[in-house]
């Protein structure tokens, strides 16, 4: 699996549509996409040390973090995704789950995982049972993407990102959730080995540098 490049930006509102306005124009919309967005949940994995949050806050520069997350509450197609970064690269490998295999993951029901014919199921088991990887908590936010063939760019802006506190039951559409402290909108953005000029044009935004924002963290300071 090769590394991308990854930049994010905490970006205004002013700035998002000042952006949507440009990257309409150029780029394709993604294929989730219902009327431009669309919304995402995901579950994230920790273990009782709280390894991958602690990691992302003193800025390890090579780490991983196991999450499993659908698309417009359509709870027939589940992705477990293992998400990879080191430094400014990222990577991600993902795994279909059936609705009964990420319930058991809930509830708590593992070993079935260990004779599942995806790696990335017997590698997420192996971290359950050998560091405690235990589901923690669930994010949720709205998101609208943009692709560009060139370079495999992908520009997203992501916003109403909600924290579900303690609770795991990701399936359940009633789970309570709350909006997370200062409402942020990120600006995201990936390519491959180069990121066309056209591209690097529309998503310079002045006062805007660079950060290390991470959803999950931020969805943890709750706790």
């Amino acid at each position: 699996m090769v590394y991308r490049h990854e930049c994010k930006y905490e970006i205004s509102l002013s700035d998002m549509f000042a952006l949507q306005q440009r990257l309409q124009a150029v780029m394709q919309t993604d294929e989730h996409a219902v009327n431009g967005k669309y919304v995402i949940r995901s579950l994230y994995f920790d273990n009782p040390e709280d390894k991958a949050l602690r990691e992302k806050m003193d800025g390890i520069s090579y780490r991983e973090k196991f999450r499993i997350r659908y698309y417009n509450s359509d709870i027939s197609l589940i992705h477990l995704e293992k998400k990879c970064k080191k430094g400014s690269l990222g990577r991600k490998e993902k795994a279909l789950l059936h609705q009964d295999e990420a319930e058991a993951i809930i509830d708590g029901k593992y070993d079935w995982m260990l004779q599942h014919e995806d790696i990335l199921v017997q590698e997420l088991y192996q971290k359950i049972v050998q560091h405690g990887l235990r589901p923690k908590t669930i994010v949720d936010y709205i998101r609208e993407a943009y692709v560009y063939s060139p370079g495999n760019v992908r520009v997203t802006i992501d916003s109403d990102i909600h924290t579900g506190l303690f609770h795991t039951d990701f399936l359940d559409a009633q789970c309570p959730t709350v909006p997370v402290n200062g409402s942020p909108i990120i600006l995201e953005v990936k390519w491959d080995a180069w990121l066309p000029n056209i591209i690097r044009d529309i998503v310079q935004l002045k006062n805007c540098p660079s950060i290390a924002f991470s959803k999950y963290a931020a969805c943890r300071m709750y706790d």
